[in-house]
Formats: C-alpha cells, sequence, structure tokens
C-alpha cells in the first residue's frame, strides 16, 4: 500500500466547511441525526441503562457533559460511553451498508461531549460548524469499511467508529494535518471492538462502541495537548490495515473523499434489529400484501442471502433468548413479524422473547446461503414462503427497506422519531418531541449545539 490513508483523512477533516456540503448531504444529516437521536431516547428503555449510567458516572465523576438518560452531568468521556450504548442498545440506529459501520453511535455521542465541553468553558459551537464534523466522521468511518473486502473480524462500528469521532473532533478543534494524524495515532492505540459479544448477543455490544468514542475524546486531547502519536496508522507495517482489516484496496477512498459525501449512503433501521435481519421482515411484509395471505397459512420460510447475513444473524432460535440476542437472531426476528405484524421495541424485551407463538413461527424460518462471495454485502435477498396448501411463492430484493434506494419518506422518518419518544422511559410528551425535531430541523440557525444536548435530556 503505497497511499497514505491518514494524511488523505487528516487533511479531508480539516478542510472540511459547511459550506463544502451538497443540498442532499446536509438533509441526510439533518434526517439522521433525528434517527439518531430518536433511538438513543427510546435507548432509555433498554437492557442494563441504569448499570452503565451509574458506572460511567464513577468512572469520570464531573460536569463536564450530559448523560442523555435524566440529565446527568459527568465528564465528557463517560457521558459518550452512557449516550453510545443509548443509541446502539435497541439495535436500532442508522448503518453504512457498504461499510458494515454504525457511524452515527460513536461520532454522536464522542461529538456532542466534546461540544458541552467546549461551551462550559466558553467555546460553543454552533450548528453550522456541527453539521460539516458530522459528515467528515461519516466519511472517515464509512470510507475505513468501504476500502476492505475481508470478512468482518472486528466490531467495525466501534473500531472504525472511533477514527470518525477523532476527524470530526478534529474538524471542530481547529486542529492542523499534522496534529489531526497524531490524533488518529492516540485513538489507534485505544481502539477496540471485538465480534465475540455481537455472536453472544452480549450488552457489551453497545459498551464496546462507547469505549471508542471516550477514546476519541482522550485521543484528541492527547494531540491538542501536543502529545505525538504513531502517524501511519492505517497503512503502516502494524496499522490498522495491518492487523485490524485485511484485503484493502486504498484508491476506494482517495479516489471519493471530498467527492462523494458517505451520509448520503446511509439506510435506515425501519426495525429495532440486526440490519442483516431486515430482508426477511422486508420480503414477508411485501408478499402477504401482494397475495393477501396470512401468518397462520405460512408452512416455511426461506431466506437465501449472501454469507454477511448467514454468518452474523443466522443463529438458532433458543427458548428464552436474551435481548441482544434475539435481535441479532433472524428466524426470531422473522417470527415476531408473523405472529404480531409488526417488529418494534416491546417485541424485543421482558415476556415477549418467551412468546410460545412467535417461537412457533420461528422454527419455521431457514437460511440458506445464495452463493454470492462477497463478505461485504447484505442484499440481494430472496425470500421464499412455502404456504400450508402447497403453493410456494418468491420475492427477490435487489435493496432492502431502509436504503437509500428503497429509504423512508420524511414522514416515516418523523413517525418513527415520535414512536421512539413514546417508547421512553418515562415517555417523552409530544409537545417535547415536536421542540427537539424543530431543533434538529433548524439546526443552522443553533449558536450553541449544547442547546439540543439539553432538548434530550429534557433539562431545556
Amino acid at each position: 500500500m503505497t497511499q497514505d490513508l491518514a494524511e488523505a483523512f487528516a487533511r479531508h477533516a480539516v478542510s472540511t466547511r459547511r459550506a463544502d456540503l451538497p443540498p442532499a448531504a446536509i438533509a441526510a444529516a439533518k434526517t439522521f441525526l433525528l434517527d439518531t437521536l430518536g433511538v438513543a431516547i427510546a435507548g432509555s428503555s433498554g437492557a442494563n441503562v441504569q448499570t452503565v449510567l451509574d458506572l460511567a458516572a464513577q468512572w469520570g465523576p464531573g460536569e463536564e457533559a450530559t448523560a442523555w438518560l435524566g440529565g446527568r452531568r459527568m465528564s465528557a468521556g463517560s457521558a459518550a460511553i452512557v449516550n453510545a450504548y443509548l443509541i446502539h442498545c435497541l439495535e436500532f440506529d442508522c448503518v453504512h451498508e457498504r461499510a458494515v459501520v454504525h457511524p452515527m453511535a460513536t461520532l454522536l455521542s464522542a461529538l456532542f461531549a466534546w461540544c458541552e465541553r467546549e461551551a462550559a468553558r466558553g467555546r460553543p459551537v454552533s450548528g453550522d460548524r456541527f453539521l460539516a464534523a458530522m459528515a467528515v466522521g461519516v466519511d472517515t468511518a464509512g470510507l475505513l469499511g468501504v476500502a476492505t473486502d475481508s470478512a468482518l473480524r472486528f466490531f467495525r462500528p466501534a473500531t472504525a467508529g472511533g477514527f470518525g469521532a477523532t476527524a470530526a473532533i478534529a474538524n471542530l478543534a481547529g486542529f492542523d494535518i499534522a496534529t489531526t494524524r497524531s490524533a488518529f495515532g492516540h485513538m489507534y492505540g485505544q481502539t477496540s471492538g471485538n465480534l465475540q459479544a455481537h455472536l453472544e448477543g452480549s450488552p457489551l455490544l453497545g459498551l464496546q462502541i462507547g469505549f471508542n468514542a471516550r477514546g476519541a475524546i482522550a485521543a484528541t486531547d492527547l494531540a491538542a495537548a501536543g502529545m505525538q502519536g504513531p502517524l501511519d496508522v492505517f497503512t503502516g507495517r502494524y496499522g490498522y490495515f495491518s492487523l485490524i482489516e485485511q484485503d484493502v484496496h486504498p484508491e476506494r477512498v482517495t479516489s471519493v473523499l471530498g467527492r462523494e459525501w458517505q451520509i448520503e449512503k446511509l439506510s435506515h433501521k425501519p426495525f429495532p434489529s440486526g440490519r442483516l435481519t431486515h430482508g426477511v421482515v422486508h420480503g414477508l411484509r411485501d408478499l402477504m400484501m401482494q397475495h393477501g395471505f396470512a401468518a397462520d397459512q405460512v408452512a416455511e420460510v426461506v431466506c437465501r442471502a449472501p454469507p454477511l447475513v448467514l454468518r452474523l444473524v443466522g443463529r438458532p432460535n433458543v427458548p428464552d433468548p436474551a435481548s441482544n440476542y434475539a435481535k441479532l437472531c433472524l428466524p426470531f426476528v422473522a417470527a415476531v413479524f408473523l405472529a404480531k405484524g409488526r417488529c418494534d421495541v416491546p417485541d424485543f424485551r421482558g415476556e415477549a422473547l418467551r412468546d410460545p407463538e412467535v417461537h412457533r413461527y420461528a422454527a419455521l424460518v431457514r437460511l440458506e446461503p445464495d452463493g454470492n462471495t462477497d463478505e461485504n454485502t447484505l442484499d440481494p435477498q430472496v425470500v421464499e414462503v412455502r404456504l400450508t396448501s402447497g403453493q410456494t411463492l418468491s420475492i427477490t430484493l435487489p435493496r432492502i427497506y431502509g436504503h437509500p434506494a428503497v429509504p423512508l419518506s420524511a414522514a416515516d422518518n418523523e413517525e418513527k422519531f415520535f414512536r421512539c419518544c413514546r417508547h421512553a422511559v418515562p415517555p417523552v410528551p409530544e409537545a417535547r418531541a415536536v421542540v427537539l425535531r424543530d431543533l434538529v430541523t433548524g439546526i443552522e440557525q443553533l449558536g450553541n449545539v449544547a442547546d439540543l444536548v439539553a432538548a434530550v435530556a429534557g433539562k431545556a
């Protein structure tokens, strides 16, 4: 590898401004900012959130930033951990499909905490500047995933996400290229995130995102203080693309950086489950609408999908799954839709996880490989349903609902946001949700994005 990706990412981070973003990128930034805040608010109903909140406050007490759950104040790094966990714990946050990265969870949790700390020091960050930093962060995290053809070995939303958050903070901090490269080096020293947590459905999965969000704040602090980090962290002998990712194509980064905005390539999650489970729900929904059959007429469901789907969500249904396991189990997610005609937040917690009707339908669902050799794609997929009458129905999905080619409408995005607010513990009153939506819509007019945090935490 001859291209210096650290130099390329650093140059992009320090030079990008709001005026560089096309209207489509700005619209996407607002769409997925609202979406991410909504799923974080709903995340207050997730498992282990109080434990994470209490421990994070012990790890980093202080008054620098706000944990969105209850508005508790703590250090910026600890607030980033809590808020990252809130964003990801329901498996409801947006994703860059080609990169296999959830960029917003690490990015926004770190960025908002850093901005709050800056505001407390008399240096508020405007919404206009915040939009540019968001775009930089998504470009960095997304293109780190796009650059590789290797099968996922580490948890990319955490590993790539940390570099995205570092680039975004560097943009707001006014770093030069050398300081930004140093910050990348300090981030690399903290980079973490394993797939074992994903395999077992462990709540550590969301915490790994939080650890890297905290790492991004620490990395930029170290670089700002003049402490030198390693420089060739992506393409060096022991760099990111040697140890964490392989089969790398640097030209995929350099050919589009600053030209194609990755924030426009994000996919919604219409359902609170692993994105790789969404194809079977999309297929079942469309087949049932087109052919008019009911769930109790289904004898078998077969999903033919690429290797990424089989590897990450092809796990067996179990009688009493943990919430995280169930959300990442394709047969269970398909069965939820068949049993209830929906897939929503309450369907993956408490007694719903042991619903005998759901488990009866899950036993009818199986996955098969489709012969695709791409280790980083989730489509196309084929969903086939055999009815009790013997009739077989099939649908091919070139893209899955939520992808930019099959997007949620603006109205659907708002509906998801308001529904997430109702799922919060306690539920967010609609009047407050409307205020929050309007703040995001007009974020360019915000003189201090900390005001947005106060609204999310119910302190405005």
